[in-house]
């Protein structure tokens, strides 16, 4: 009797290539939902897209020549770059000079030493509202400061914590004051920053100046950062 090559008018060899298939489909799903598989995969993949020069060797002549074409380009920007963080240092040595007065003004305000005079004291609001309000209320308060002045009690020397109070309110600082450095910057009395003279590296010490202190007896700590 003849083989039924038929089942349900469907060819047997139909049937088992359908079913060998789905057993390749579920295999590969098992295969694929293999955590070591995949990290196998993974490493395989990152060790190709880190070896750029394997790539670059499959390539024609032509391309090469043209990607080495690139490099000698990207080496001349290399050296116009560098050529323009030297003038960016210069230009940060030559306004730090101009700015140091004012800073070394400002220490002295700070840590009392130098009491401002009234017209550096004098301080004009851009807030027109507020001008007016002063404006409104200048001769009034005139006189009570007059008579509040022989009772006033003496004030505090220069402006207490003024460098802990900045590095608590700005953003960009609070986020590295840990509680343990507080009771340390509420001694702190000025910052420096000093820059690397011509033909030296690029970089900028910041000097932190305390005043006497439980904590350590320096009275200026050193921070160096190199230009990047």
């Amino acid at each position: 009797m003849a083989d039924n090559s038929f089942s349900d008018g469907v060819p047997s060899e139909s049937l088992e290539a359908g079913r060998d298939a789905r057993a390749t489909e579920t295999l590969t799903d098992q295969v694929m939902q293999n955590p070591q598989v995949l990290a196998a995969l993974q490493e395989r993949l990152d060790s190709v897209s880190h070896t750029p020069s394997s790539y670059i060797e499959t390539l024609p002549k032509a391309v090469k020549r043209r990607i080495n074409a690139l490099k000698q380009l990207q080496v001349k920007c290399a050296h116009i770059e560098a050529k323009f963080y030297e003038e960016v240092h210069d230009l940060e040595r030559k306004y730090a000079a101009l700015y140091q007065p004012l800073f070394d003004k400002r220490r002295e305000f700070v840590t009392g030493n130098v009491e401002p005079t009234d017209s550096e004291a004098e301080w004009h609001s851009e807030n027109e509202e507020e001008d007016k309000l002063a404006g409104d209320m200048k001769n009034k308060v005139v006189i009570a400061d007059k008579e509040a002045a022989a009772a006033e009690e003496p004030s505090p020397k220069g402006i207490p914590e003024f460098w802990f109070t900045i590095f608590r309110n700005v953003d960009m600082l609070s986020e590295l004051v840990q509680e343990y450095d507080e009771p340390i910057l509420k001694h702190l009395q000025d910052i420096q920053v000093k820059f690397s003279e011509p033909g030296q590296p690029m970089s900028f010490v910041l000097e932190f100046h305390f005043g006497p202190n439980d904590y350590f007896s320096n009275a200026v700590l050193e921070c160096l950062k190199p230009h990047l």
